[in-house]
């Protein structure tokens, strides 16, 4: 699975939404590590006190900033606010298709990273309460997944996800990601 993961993320050209004034640019960073021979990735539960995604799982990442100047340094600078990876400990395999969330109108650019393992984590208090890793096997079983149709606000069908994995439940824009990232690495 290691070179798919590699030459896949290394060689594809992610889909790019048209810039919209009506969303806000954001970016996320899928931290990836490996033990006992299998690719895990880094999780975060939001806090309640958050103004967007209070309690929900996320990958760490945020709006950009100008002062990033590009969206890769937006999801780099926000997993170090919010969980503490260092920029220099992320070998970063590439970029996933930028993705709309449905309701507080950020289009999200995820990024997928190597981090060492074990690494010491620092979670933001403000931002994170929690967090947890979970297995790529794991994330692929069919007994933790799940898929619906739901009609959104706007009257637009939508496929949605869930992944149920240790007492958390990852929808929305986290599990779109995660099953775009399963799917272009083979293990869905």
């Amino acid at each position: 699975m290691h070179e798919c993961l590699l030459q896949v993320l290394a060689t594809r050209a992610p889909l790019l939404l048209p810039p919209d004034p009506a969303r806000r640019q954001s970016a996320v960073l899928l931290p990836l590590f490996t033990h006992a021979a299998d690719y895990h990735l880094i999780l975060t539960k939001r806090t309640d006190t958050l103004k967007y995604h209070k309690g929900q799982i996320a990958f760490p990442g945020g709006a950009f900033d100008p002062s990033d100047g590009d969206l890769l340094t937006t999801a780099l600078r926000e997993s170090y606010e919010e969980v503490g990876i260092r920029p220099e400990d992320v070998t970063v395999l590439g970029r996933l298709d930028e993705m709309a969330t449905f309701s507080t109108n950020f289009t999200i650019a995820p990024f997928v990273g190597l981090i060492p393992y074990p690494y010491a984590f620092r979670p933001n208090p403000i931002e994170v309460a929690t967090i947890f890793d979970a297995p790529l096997p794991v994330l692929a079983d069919p007994a933790v997944f799940r898929s619906y149709v739901r009609i959104r606000e706007d009257g637009e069908t939508v496929v949605d996800y869930e992944y149920h994995i240790g007492g958390h439940v990852i929808w929305g824009a986290t599990a779109r990601i995660i099953q775009h990232f399963l799917q272009l690495i083979g293990t869905t």
